[in-house]
């Protein structure tokens, strides 16, 4: 999805699949010497090619600079390579760094590597805003309950955050299959009965987060919540809806589509952004 300056805009396809672009469209939203902000929602690789061409347009019809938002940086989690995989998150970078725009902003990119191979970008990290609303919505005691890092990675984005009791996931992972074996708990539990907020960037069908949530109520967790900036679709088709051990998940509609339900929350990105 791509929007101009606030606005959704519409493609069409033609038969064969290319991409018809509505100039009227962009001609009508543009702001000219004020200058422009697109906001790209990714959804599938189309959107990459949709974006260059509004990009495009407004460059040829000399119709002002343009900053970009980045909801949900794609190929954020291919930040390094192995082997020989390819190091797809550097050519999307430079893909869109060809684009030239005047500032890009980053919504909680997945690692520092998104924001070394963008030009111009910043990084715009909801998560720890978000967590407030979370805590008053849960009931969350600062004094009795645990925030859950379910990796070093989310300790080192989120552990900063003061006042607040936390705990920390190991995995063990299968390099060959990716899959993760065991996750043990790293942190002092005193009491059982506590609650705990689980947070992390992105759920994808949340199988670390099912780990972590089975070895918490182990140690005596009576409600379990998940806070990730960003959740796939595939959310819906894992198993962590109707495990029974999530109480509720907190997210925002960078990559879900509303409305809501009563297990998942959405936030909307919109209002958080500078």
């Amino acid at each position: 999805m791509i929007r101009l300056n606030g606005q959704t805009l519409v493609f069409e396809t033609y038969p064969n699949g290319e991409t018809r672009v509505k100039g009227e469209q962009i001609l009508a939203l543009a702001r000219g010497t004020d200058g422009n902000r697109i906001a790209l929602k990714y959804e599938t690789d189309a959107d990459l090619i949709k974006l260059l061409f509004v990009k495009s347009y407004l460059d040829d019809r000399g119709l002002g600079s343009a900053t970009l938002d980045i909801y949900y940086m794609p190929y954020s989690r291919m930040d390094r390579t192995e082997g020989a995989s390819a190091f797809t998150l550097k050519y999307t970078a430079q893909m869109i760094n060809a684009m030239d725009f005047e500032r890009i902003t980053v919504v909680e990119p997945h690692s520092d590597v998104t924001l070394a191979l963008l030009d111009r970008s910043e990084a715009l990290y909801p998560t720890l805003e978000l967590l407030g609303r979370v805590t008053a919505e849960t009931g969350f005691d600062r004094a009795a309950d645990y925030l859950f890092f379910p990796d070093a990675g989310a300790q080192k984005r989120y552990g900063q955050v003061e006042g607040f009791r936390q705990l920390v996931g190991h995995k063990e992972r299968d390099f060959q299959t990716g899959r993760i074996q065991k996750l043990e708990v790293a942190g002092k539990v005193d009491r059982t009965g506590f609650k705990a907020i689980i947070v992390d960037d992105l759920c994808s069908y949340g199988g670390t987060f099912l780990l972590g949530a089975a070895r918490l109520r182990e140690l005596g967790a009576s409600h379990i919540y998940l806070l990730v900036t960003h959740c796939e679709n595939a959310v819906h088709q894992g198993k962590l809806p109707a495990s029974g051990l999530i109480d509720r998940v907190f997210t925002t509609d960078t990559i879900l589509d509303g409305p809501g339900t009563d297990f998942i929350q959405i936030y909307p990105i919109g209002g958080m952004l500078p």
